[in-house]
């Protein structure tokens, strides 16, 4: 559900997504401020918050990406208007297999992106992504 507080004056929106699990932490899913959206960390979690930890690498880097993308557009952005993406990783070795599943998902867009090896990872996960992106369009939840 989208934030009070008007964008057009510089205030904050608070986006969060139907389609994604509630925070677990005290954050939203996503905040649009003038004109920019910004992207919380996503792991891979279902709709339903259930981890995917028992998940290969490239099912998670699929999800936590997923979850990115359901918070641009909700936001009224998408992948197309993305500037920034930050992605952690347990382990430099993922970083290949991380670096195929984000080229299918990004397609022509490439926004600026740095991928962290940070080791272990919360609740046992192994990626997380976080990311800036332009307002394109009225958001879906606005």
């Amino acid at each position: 559900m989208a934030g009070d507080r008007n964008e057009r004056n510089g205030a904050v929106r608070t986006i969060e997504p139907p389609t994604l699990a509630a925070p677990a932490g005290h954050y939203s899913h996503a905040t649009v401020a003038n004109g920019m959206v910004f992207v919380s960390g996503q792991l891979p979690l279902a709709s339903d918050g259930r981890k995917l930890a028992d998940a290969s690498f490239e099912a998670q880097a699929q999800q936590a990406l997923a979850n990115v993308e359901a918070a641009l557009v909700a936001a009224g952005s998408g992948i197309e208007g993305l500037t920034q993406v930050r992605v952690y990783i347990d382990s430099i070795e993922n970083w290949p297999a991380f670096n195929q599943v984000y080229a299918a998902w990004a397609g022509a867009a490439r926004p600026a992106r740095a991928v962290v090896p940070t080791g272990a990872l919360h609740f046992g996960l192994k990626v997380e992504v976080e990311a800036v992106a332009v307002v394109l369009r009225d958001a879906v939840n606005a």
